[in-house]
């Protein structure tokens, strides 16, 4: 019934223009993130794009957050529009978080299975942000974006396997003859697995949406 109701009442399109241009940050950083993960000289310098666009990303979170408590009516349920977005703004905090131990231990090279990991944080941004202005029209758009979701989840699975690995090679390689280079690493291994974790987190919100909406 409310659903219903709902649809019978203007919407709060703005939400959708929020959710999309967020979307698009999240990428950006993704693709800087890929592009410091190959290592060299321009490290520290994506390191500040990252941080650049973290904070842009949580001032367009903090916009949706304002919009939620000031709207009449919203697109869909208020509650899921706010962990929607803290979801989408988890992903992107988490890359500042990965930067910021790369900045502490000055890291300059990164490991092949790394690199193969910033490929995948690329791919799970780009689904979701694919995902995300579908849900202007859950319901004409279900089938897709559920198997959008499956793929994030695959794509989860994927990461989990690579920091497994990661972390075998860096124990052979380090773990008894240089404990530091080991916990370092393995922080930025442990750090680049919760980044596609919260993307993750993301496809799982954007699956609910369209369980209680369609």
């Amino acid at each position: 019934m409310l659903n219903w109701f709902r649809a019978l009442l203007p919407r709060e399109d703005k939400f959708f223009d929020l959710f999309a241009e967020h979307s698009r940050i999240v990428v950006s950083g993704a693709e800087v993130m890929q592009k410091l993960l190959a290592g060299g000289e321009d490290v520290d310098r994506y390191c500040r794009e990252i941080i650049e666009l973290e904070d842009q990303a949580d001032a367009i979170a903090d916009k949706v957050l304002t919009a939620v408590h000031k709207s009449f009516i919203t697109p869909f349920d208020r509650g899921d529009i706010k962990d929607l977005i803290q979801s989408m703004d988890d992903a992107i905090d988490m890359m500042r978080k990965t930067v910021k131990t790369v900045t502490l231990f000055e890291q300059r090279s990164f490991d092949p299975k790394m690199q193969q990991m910033g490929a995948l944080i690329v791919e799970a941004a780009r689904l979701n942000a694919e995902a995300i202005p579908m849900l202007a029209k859950v319901g004409t758009h279900a089938a897709r974006l559920q198997a959008l979701v499956e793929k994030v989840t695959g794509i989860e699975g994927r990461a989990d396997d690579l920091h497994e690995q990661g972390l075998k090679d860096l124990f052979v390689r380090h773990g008894k003859t240089d404990p530091m280079a080991y916990m370092i690493g393995s922080e930025i291994y442990g750090e680049l697995e919760k980044v596609v974790d919260r993307f993750e987190d993301v496809a799982n919100e954007i699956s609910g949406i369209v369980i209680e909406n369609v």
